[in-house]
C-alpha cells in the first residue's frame, strides 16, 4: 500500500491533480502545518474499510473459516456447475 503526502496549501492548489492519483496512490495524507490532518481515500479503498469494520462482516469471516478448517466447502462444480 502506497502514499502520498500533501500540504493543505498544495492540495488546495492542485484539487483536479491530487483527486486524479489517489487511486493510484491508495491514499492522500493531506497535513496543516507539517502536521498530519485528513486523509483522501479513494472510494473502493473506503468502502473495504468500512467493510473490513462492521462486526457483522468480520463475523462471517470468522463463521467461514471455521467451516472451511471442518472441510465444510464446496467445490466450484457444486456451486456453479449446472449453469
Amino acid at each position: 500500500m502506497s502514499a502520498k503526502v500533501i500540504a493543505a496549501a498544495k492540495f488546495r492548489n492542485n484539487f483536479a491533480d491530487t483527486l486524479n492519483s489517489v487511486k493510484k496512490d491508495n491514499f492522500i495524507i493531506i497535513t496543516r502545518r507539517g502536521k498530519s490532518e485528513r486523509v483522501l481515500v479513494d472510494i473502493d479503498k473506503f468502502e473495504d474499510l468500512l467493510a473490513a469494520s462492521s462486526p457483522e462482516y468480520l463475523a462471517e469471516i470468522q463463521k467461514s473459516r471455521k467451516e472451511a478448517q471442518k472441510g465444510e466447502l464446496y467445490s466450484i462444480d457444486e456451486v456453479f456447475g449446472s449453469l
